[in-house]
């Protein structure tokens, strides 16, 4: 069964009953009656009223024209209904179905992750999750947001996840994570109670939006606490702060503070300008930094017309007037002058091809 068969049956059945309804009319109109009269026989005939003829039938032509149309009309009628009833009981078989499928395929899951809330944060997680390849169950109160889950393919579950049976449904005795992100932090704190009750040992990530939240969440069994206000407002600052290629080129306090975020990796960013007699001009990007012993990159080039070379490849070659930026470990630079820093003498060594 399907739902195009019972549409199908429904649309038969009405054009059979139009046009039975339609041929009788036209019967009785012929028969000497008022188009009145003769579609008020028509409907008490059909649907079983049984008030009584509108005008006698003793004619036996018009006896058995009556008995054709209560037999095709009433059985229109009834065919009309069955493929309605079909489509309701259909959709009813379809979604009893669908639930049944949705519990064996959870009850099927080890090792996957139980989603609370189906809000923004939960949408935008089931994203990641299934971008990763990870196995999840979804847990929500709103029916609609779970029934647009589930066209997706999303195992969903309809429920107040901070009660027992909803998380066992959701199978918390095999997961590996619950992740709570419910817009409120209170329902937060329940689920993680619950979910820790039912679990010791499964870890558990909360959403909060209150910084006092966190203590409590901790307190509650939570092993680690997100905020997405903190983290959208740590994303802006380290789009605000953190400079791209062109501006740690052009400026110097962006240059500086890069250099003092590879201090901790031992690292160190150098720029070097490359006069028209360098030696370094004329040759590549691959001689420059095999010159050395190999710990040395290019980051970028700066043509002398202001174009700037991200991640230049290794046959580019270096020209006069060129502005180079370069990472290496802090010991193979050295520094010349108070504003100048230049390469180690490993770095210097003679180069093919070489331009003097």
């Amino acid at each position: 069964m399907n739902g195009s068969t019972s549409v199908h049956k429904m649309r038969v059945g009405l054009t059979v009953l139009v046009a039975t309804c339609l041929i009788a009319i036209i019967g009785y109109v012929l028969a000497g009656w008022s188009y009145i009269d003769s579609l008020y026989m028509v409907v008490i005939t059909i649907f079983g009223v049984g008030y009584g003829e509108v005008n006698p039938v003793e004619d036996p032509r018009l006896k058995l024209f009556t008995l054709a149309v209560i037999i095709s009309g009433c059985s229109s009628a009834i065919y009309v209904l069955g493929g309605f009833v079909q489509m309701i009981a259909e959709g009813e078989i379809q979604r009893a179905l669908g639930a049944r499928r949705m519990c064996q395929e959870i009850k099927s899951l080890s090792g996957h992750a139980i989603v609370c809330g189906y809000g923004r944060v939960g949408r935008n997680l089931i994203h990641e999750l299934a971008h990763l390849g990870v196995k999840f169950v979804v847990i929500d109160r709103d029916t609609e947001r779970l029934a647009a889950a589930e066209r997706k393919g999303t195992l969903v579950i309809a429920g107040d996840a901070s009660q027992e049976e909803i998380l066992q449904q959701a199978g918390i005795e095999r997961a590996s994570v619950l992740a709570t992100v419910l817009p409120d932090d209170a329902n937060n704190v329940f689920v993680t109670l619950t979910a820790r009750e039912l679990r010791e040992n499964i870890q558990i990530i909360a959403r909060c939006e209150c910084p006092s939240t966190e203590r409590k969440l901790i307190r509650s069994g939570a092993n680690g606490v997100v905020s997405p206000t903190m983290i959208g407002a740590t994303r802006i600052a380290h789009q605000i702060a953190c400079p791209t290629v062109e501006s740690i080129v052009e400026n110097k306090h962006a240059f500086s503070r890069v250099n003092q975020d590879l201090e901790v990796f031992g690292l160190r960013m150098i720029e070097i300008d490359i006069h028209e007699e360098s030696i370094f001009v004329g040759a590549t990007i691959h001689d420059l930094e095999t010159s050395g012993d190999g710990a040395t990159v290019v980051v970028a080039v700066k043509r002398a017309g202001g174009e700037v070379i991200k991640n230049p490849k290794m046959c580019d070659e270096i020209r006069g007037k060129d502005k180079l930026v370069m990472l290496s470990h802090k010991e193979d630079w050295s520094p010349v002058s108070d504003d100048v820093i230049c390469p180690s003498t490993n770095l210097a060594m003679p180069m093919v091809p070489l331009a003097i």
